[in-house]
C-alpha cells in the first residue's frame, strides 16, 4: 500500500467519525460501511489495496486484533453475576453453541461430500459458530427489546468466540492428524499442551498483571493513559508467554481477560475505555481489509454449495440450535425466532478464517475460507439491514406481553464491546 492509500483510509475514518452519531440512528452499521469502503479500495475497485488475505501485514493486524478482542470481551464478563442472573445466555452458550457446531458439521459433510473430511466440516462449522452483536447494533440498542433479551445477545457474543477457540484448535489437530499421518499419541500430547498450558499461563499472568496494575493505581504510581495501555501489556504478555512454553497464546489471552475482569475490578473501566477506542479501530480495520482482500477473490470460487451452506448456517442451523436451548424456559415463539435470526457472524469468524489459512495440513482450507467469507458478507448486510425493523417488530410483540413472562426478567447490564452499542446512552 502507498502513502496515498493510507491518507485516503485516514480521511475516511475521520469522515465516518464525523457522522457516526447520525448513522447509528439509521439501518447503516459501521461494519457495512467499512466493508463497502474496502470493496472500493480493492484490486477490482480502485486498486489501492493489493494484498492477499494471508500476507504478513494482514496476519499481524489480525493476530493483534484477535488477542485484544478475546482479552477485552472476556474482561467484561462477571462470572458470579452470569451464573446467578443469566440463564438464557448460559443456555445459548452451553446448549445452542454445541448444537450449532454439530448441525453445521453435518451440513458441511453432506453438502461437500467429495471435498470435506468430517474434521474439515467441523472446522467450518466452528469458525461460523461465534456471533457478533456489532452487525445488528439496533437490536441491543433498542429500548423496545426487553433488557433480558438484549443482554442475552450481548453476553453470548462476548463469550462464544473464546469458547469456540479451543474447539477450533482441537479440530485443527484432528484434521492435521488425518493429513500428516502422525501417531495418535503425538496429537493427544500436542492438543493437551495447547489447551492446558494456555489457560494456566493466562490465568497466572491475568491475576498477577491485574494485581500489579491495581496496586500501582492505588499508590498513584501510574497515570490514566498507561493504565489503559496495560490492556496491551497484559494481553500480549499472556499470549507470548503461552506460545513460548508450547501453549496456545490466544486461549491464554482470553483466560487472562477473564481473570482480570473478575479479580481486578477497580481497573476494569480502563479495559472498557480501551475497547471503545483503540480496540474498535482495529476491528473496523479488519472489516475494511475483509472487503478489500477477501470478498472479490471468493467470487471466483462461488457455487451453489457455498451459497446453500451460507444461507442455511445463518437461518435454519442457528434457529434450531436456539430452539433446542430454550426448551423449558417458557419463552414466546417470537422470542425464539428473534434470537434465532439475530446471531450474526462477524469479526471472530474472519479472524478464525485467517488462522485457518496458516494450517497447511488442511487440504480444503481455501474452500472453507471462501464459505466463511460468503457467510460473513451475507450476514454483514442481512443482519445490519434487518436490525431496526426486526427490533421494532419484536418490541411491538412484547408491548402486549405480561410482566410475568421470563423475557421481562430484570437483569443488570454487562458492558458491551462497542461504544455504538452502549445501551445506557439510549
Amino acid at each position: 500500500m502507498t502513502i496515498e492509500t493510507f491518507a485516503i483510509i485516514a480521511f475516511f475514518i475521520l469522515g465516518f467519525g464525523l457522522i457516526s452519531g447520525y448513522l447509528e440512528k439509521t439501518v447503516i452499521t459501521p461494519p457495512m460501511v467499512f466493508v463497502t469502503f474496502g470493496l472500493l479500495l480493492s484490486t477490482q475497485g480502485l486498486g489501492m489495496i493489493n494484498l492477499n488475505p494471508d500476507s504478513e501485514g494482514i496476519r499481524l493486524i489480525a493476530e493483534l486484533t484477535l488477542i485484544l478482542v478475546l482479552f477485552t470481551d472476556a474482561s467484561r464478563i462477571n462470572l458470579q453475576r452470569l451464573e446467578r442472573e443469566f440463564t438464557l445466555p448460559l443456555r445459548l452458550l452451553g446448549i445452542a453453541l454445541p448444537v450449532i457446531i454439530a448441525l453445521g458439521t453435518l451440513l458441511g459433510y453432506l453438502i461437500f461430500p467429495e471435498q470435506f473430511t468430517l474434521w474439515e466440516a467441523a472446522i467450518l462449522a466452528t469458525i461460523l459458530a461465534p456471533t457478533d452483536a456489532a452487525l445488528g447494533q439496533a437490536v441491543v440498542n433498542s429500548r423496545q427489546v426487553p433488557v433480558c433479551i438484549r443482554q442475552a445477545i450481548n453476553v453470548e457474543s462476548g463469550l462464544n468466540d473464546g469458547i469456540c477457540l479451543p474447539i477450533l484448535f482441537i479440530f485443527f489437530s484432528l484434521a492435521g492428524m488425518d493429513e500428516k499421518g502422525e501417531g495418535l499419541g503425538f496429537w493427544v500430547l500436542f492438543t493437551t499442551e495447547q489447551l492446558l498450558l494456555g489457560p494456566f499461563i493466562g490465568v497466572a499472568i491475568g491475576y498477577i498483571g491485574g494485581w500489579l496494575v491495581t496496586e500501582s493505581v492505588d499508590r498513584k504510581l501510574i497515570n490514566h493513559a498507561f493504565e489503559n495501555l496495560s490492556v496491551i501489556g497484559i494481553s500480549v504478555l499472556a499470549y507470548a508467554s503461552a506460545e513460548l512454553v508450547g501453549g496456545n497464546g490466544l486461549i491464554a489471552a482470553f483466560c487472562a481477560g477473564l481473570t482480570v475482569g473478575n479479580t481486578a475490578t477497580p481497573i476494569c473501566q480502563c479495559l472498557y475505555d480501551f475497547g471503545e477506542a483503540e480496540g474498535q479501530l482495529l476491528i473496523l480495520i479488519i472489516f475494511l481489509l475483509f472487503g478489500a482482500t477477501m470478498v472479490f477473490p471468493t467470487v471466483d470460487d462461488l457455487n451453489w454449495q457455498i451459497i446453500i451452506y451460507a444461507v442455511t448456517s445463518l437461518t435454519i442451523i442457528r434457529l434450531l440450535g436456539v430452539a433446542v436451548s430454550v426448551i423449558g424456559l417458557r419463552l414466546q415463539w417470537t422470542t425464539t425466532l428473534f434470537l434465532g435470526w439475530f446471531g450474526p457472524r462477524g469479526v471472530a469468524s474472519v479472524l478464525y478464517g485467517l488462522l485457518l489459512l496458516e494450517q497447511q495440513a488442511i487440504v480444503e482450507r481455501e474452500l472453507i475460507f471462501s464459505t466463511m467469507v460468503t457467510t460473513v458478507l451475507c450476514s454483514v448486510f442481512a443482519h445490519g439491514l434487518t436490525a431496526f425493523p426486526g427490533a421494532h417488530w419484536y418490541g411491538m410483540q412484547m408491548e402486549q406481553a405480561s410482566d410475568d413472562l421470563p423475557e421481562m426478567k430484570i437483569v443488570h447490564d454487562f458492558p458491551v464491546r462497542l461504544p455504538w452499542l452502549d445501551m445506557r446512552r439510549h
